[in-house]
């Protein structure tokens, strides 16, 4: 799979652009913390690398660690609970994509967006379709933003420890809603999303 994954991304650069940017985000569906977005520049393929829901939670961290250390560059950034309620979830996850985009030591001549939306972006951007399936290092953000995500919602864990947000990384789970029923939500959670299921 790697193998055809790269072999895109080859493609594309033969196209025109020299410094090819992928971009994906992790997080949109949870009711609870932030969405994390990533954005990866390859110089080389990284074996096992694909789209990250298709990956163990160890062999994600383990690739994690490679693509830190091999890729070209490379930059996390995140939205807010208050800019997903400021901005709705897709302006939010658009806005952690640029942000993530923004950071890179390597300004990319193309940025490949997973999905079908990209707004605002400051360069050249191109929306691809279930890209974490068909890129290389739109696979390598995949994995980038739900590893750092994961963690982050460990820390709230720590922070909130009746809510299990290490286990369900606050998706809307059955264990994640009794506990909403005995404790009520927390700064972390999404009001605007719970205000959805509530009149839903």
């Amino acid at each position: 799979m790697s193998d055809a994954l790269w072999a895109f991304d080859e493609a594309v650069r033969a196209e025109g652009p020299r410094v090819l940017c992928g971009v994906d985000e992790a997080g949109r569906g949870p009711l609870a913390g932030p969405v994390m977005a990533a954005a990866v520049v390859l110089s080389a393929p990284i074996e096992g690398v694909r789209d990250s829901k298709t990956l163990s939670p160890r062999r994600r961290e383990a690739l994690f660690d490679r693509i830190v250390r091999e890729a070209l560059c490379w930059a996390v950034a995140e939205s807010s609970v208050e800019e997903i309620e400021t901005y709705n979830i897709l302006g939010a996850s658009q806005l952690a994509m640029r942000r993530a985009v923004a950071a890179l030591s390597v300004r990319p001549d193309l940025t490949l967006v997973d999905g079908n939306v990209a707004r605002d972006f400051s360069g050249p951007v191109r929306c691809l379709v279930g890209g974490d399936g068909k890129s290389a290092c739109v696979a390598a953000a995949s994995i980038l933003a739900k590893v750092t995500r994961d963690r982050r919602m460990d820390e709230l864990a720590r922070l909130y420890p009746d809510y299990g947000f290490e286990r369900h990384r606050g998706y809307p789970t059955r264990m994640h809603y009794e506990a909403l029923r005995a404790l009520g939500p927390t700064p972390v959670h999404r009001a605007h999303f719970l205000r959805q299921l509530r009149d839903n």
